[in-house]
């Protein structure tokens, strides 16, 4: 019987037995074990992969980061009148020198006082007056109601003559 619209054309498939594998129940087993095994690792990636991410998003997006708050304290020396006058337009900020002389460790100490975590930060400005360096120190103290650290203080030390102190803010 022909279909409305169809060309007449039928096509028969069949299928032999010959081509056909027939498993043993020791091959159905081995089998199943290969594909069991190749699901953990690829679970196993998932996990490490997914960890990465979490700790990557909250270093770098996450409030209480050393660098979201480095970040944060350096924009605000680069904002503040007196700190600009002293170091020049142009202040770049760095931490410590490792042993390759690279500079982008910013130290820093966690500790809990109160009941609330608390956190200093110590970095280092220069700016375009030459020879003009200072050692910027930055406390954060945990608000519990909203979750996110404040800053407590931030102080630029003037480590060339003349020495002093700048304060850029102060919420003791």
């Amino acid at each position: 019987a022909e279909k409305a619209g169809g060309d007449g054309k039928h096509v028969a498939v069949q299928r032999s037995r010959k081509e056909e594998t027939l498993l043993t129940a020791a091959q159905k087993v081995k089998e199943a074990g290969r594909d069991f095994t190749y699901f953990i690792v690829v679970l196993v990636g998932l996990g490490v992969t997914g960890g990465l991410f979490y700790v990557i998003f909250k270093e770098l997006f996450s409030s209480s980061s050393p660098s979201k708050i480095y970040g944060d304290a350096l924009e605000k020396c680069r904002s503040h009148p007196e700190v600009v006058g002293v170091f020049g337009e142009s202040i770049k900020g760095y931490g410590e020198a490792t042993r390759r002389g690279r500079r982008q460790f910013v130290s820093h100490i966690e500790y809990v006082k109160d009941g609330l975590k608390h956190m200093r930060l110590k970095f280092y400005i220069e700016g375009s007056e030459p020879g003009k360096r200072g050692t910027v120190h930055v406390e954060v103290k945990e608000n519990p109601e909203r979750g996110r650290f404040e800053v407590r203080y931030i102080f630029v030390d003037v480590d060339t003559y003349p020495r002093r102190t700048i304060v850029v803010e102060d919420n003791r």
